[in-house]
C-alpha cells in the first residue's frame, strides 16, 4: 500500500480566486518542513496538500513538522486501497494489528457519487467486518478507535488518526514584521500568533551589554531558533540600548526613564524594520500589564514611529498568554534567568499616565537621531535556520 499524509485546511478554502495562490505557499512550507523525514513528495489536489511517504519515513517527525505548519487544519497518514471493499477487509488486519481498543467506529465519506455503494453501506459492512474480525463492539459517540474512509475517484483512503494543526495562514503570505524579542514569556507569544497569520517574523532584541551580562542575549537566540520551526528561518538583530540609557538616566526625571527608553526601541526597531522590508512592528504589549501598558502610555510610545505597531495580545491576560506560552514550548525558555535591559535603574514608582508634551520636552535635551545611528550601526545580526545558527555578522 502506498502511504499519504493528507493535510486539509480551512480558512484558505474561503479566499475564492486567491486560493492556489495560499495553497501553493503551504505546499512549499510543507516541503521545507518535512525535508529529511523521508517524505518524497508534496502535491496539491483540491482542498488539500498530500504528501507521499517512502517506506522508511520517520512518521513521529512528519507529524511533529507538519502540525507546526500554519495553514494546516487538520491532518493524517493515510493508506490508499483500490476501489474495492475487499481490498479495504484484505488491508484492515494487519493495519489493527497492535492497536488495543474495546470500541470503535467507522466513518466514511463518499466523494466519488459514482462508487455503487453509500457511505451508511460501507459502515454498515466494514462495521460488521471489524466486530467479528476484533471482538470490539460498535459505539458511535466516544468510541477507543475511529476508522475513517475517504472514497476518492482513484481509490480508497484508509485512516485512522486525526491530527489537529494550529490552521491560519502559511507564513509568508501577508508579508514581513519585526517582532521586539524581549527574552520574556509575552513577546514569543505575539510572534508566534503573527506568524500564525501569515506573516514572516524577524527580531530585535535590546540589551545593556557591558551594563549587564549576556544572558538576555542567548536566550533571545534560543527564541528566535525555536521559532524558525514555524518559518524555517529568521534574522534576530541585537540592538545595544546602554548608551541611549546612560543619556536618559542624567537627563530625565527617573519616573519617565521606561516610557522614554521604549521610545527609542520603538525608533531603533522601525529603523532596522525599514532598512529589511518590514511592515509593521510587533510587540508583546498587553493592556494594562505594567505601569509601561496602560493606554496613556501606549499612545505616548506609538507617537516615536510612523509605522503600524501591532499588539496581538493586547486583550489577553497573564495567565492566557502563559498558557499558549506553554502550547507552543517557549515557556521554558522564556522563564530562564537574565538581565533584561528594561529593568536595568527602573524607578521604584513609574509613570502610568505619561503626557506627550512632557515626554516631547524631554527628548528635546537628547541627541535622539545620533543615539538612534549609532544604536542602528552597531547592531550584531545573527541569522537562523531550521536546523541551526547560519551565520553571525556585524
Amino acid at each position: 500500500m502506498k502511504t499519504f499524509v493528507i493535510v486539509k485546511t480551512h480558512e484558505l478554502a474561503l479566499k475564492g480566486k486567491n486560493r492556489p495562490w495560499f495553497m501553493r505557499h503551504l505546499v512549499n512550507n510543507l516541503r521545507k518542513a518535512t525535508k529529511g523525514t523521508g517524505v518524497q513528495s508534496v502535491w496539491q489536489a483540491h482542498l488539500l496538500v498530500g504528501l507521499t511517504l517512502a517506506d522508511e519515513a520517520d512518521w513521529p517527525a512528519v507529524r511533529d513538522r507538519v502540525k507546526q505548519c500554519f495553514g494546516v487544519a487538520k491532518f493524517f497518514k493515510a493508506y490508499d486501497i483500490p476501489l474495492d471493499l475487499g481490498k479495504v477487509k484484505e488491508a484492515l488486519p494487519p493495519l489493527l494489528e497492535g492497536r488495543s481498543f474495546e470500541s470503535f467506529r467507522i466513518t466514511a465519506s463518499r466523494a466519488d457519487k459514482r462508487f455503487p455503494i453509500k457511505s451508511d453501506e460501507i459502515c454498515r459492512e466494514l462495521g460488521t467486518y471489524v466486530k467479528d474480525l476484533t471482538g470490539a463492539r460498535v459505539d458511535l459517540s466516544k468510541p477507543d478507535l475511529q476508522i475513517f474512509l475517504d472514497v476518492l475517484p482513484s481509490g480508497i483512503l484508509l485512516y485512522f488518526e486525526e491530527v489537529r494543526g494550529y490552521g491560519g495562514l502559511p507564513v509568508g503570505v501577508s508579508g514581513n514584521v519585526m517582532v521586539m524579542l524581549s527574552g520574556g514569556i509575552d513577546s514569543p507569544v505575539a510572534a508566534w500568533q503573527m506568524m500564525k497569520r501569515g506573516c514572516r517574523a524577524n527580531f530585535v532584541h535590546f540589551h545593556s551589554y557591558p551594563l549587564v551580562d549576556k544572558s538576555s542575549i542567548e536566550k533571545s537566540a534560543e527564541l528566535a531558533q525555536h521559532l524558525t520551526r514555524h518559518q524555517y528561518g529568521c534574522k534576530l538583530f541585537l540592538a545595544p540600548l546602554a548608551d541611549a540609557q546612560k543619556q536618559i538616566i542624567v537627563s530625565t526625571p527617573p519616573a519617565y526613564r521606561v516610557i522614554l527608553y521604549r521610545r527609542f526601541m520603538v525608533r531603533i526597531t522601525e529603523a532596522l524594520a525599514r532598512r529589511h522590508g518590514a511592515k509593521a512592528i510587533v510587540t508583546g504589549e498587553s493592556c494594562g500589564q505594567v505601569s509601561s501598558q496602560t493606554l496613556e502610555n501606549i499612545s505616548v510610545i506609538d507617537q516615536a514611529a510612523d509605522m503600524p505597531i501591532l499588539r496581538p495580545l493586547i486583550g489577553f491576560n497573564k495567565e492566557e498568554i502563559v498558557d499558549l506560552a506553554r502550547t507552543i514550548e517557549t515557556y521554558p525558555i522564556s522563564i530562564q534567568p537574565d538581565q533584561d535591559c528594561c529593568s536595568l535603574f527602573v524607578p521604584r514608582h513609574p509613570e502610568t499616565r505619561a503626557a506627550l508634551e512632557a515626554v516631547l520636552r524631554m527628548e528635546a535635551g537628547l541627541p535622539v537621531d545620533e543615539l538612534v545611528r549609532d544604536a542602528v550601526v552597531n547592531t550584531e545580526t545573527r541569522e537562523f535556520a531550521f536546523e541551526g545558527l547560519v551565520e553571525q555578522t556585524r
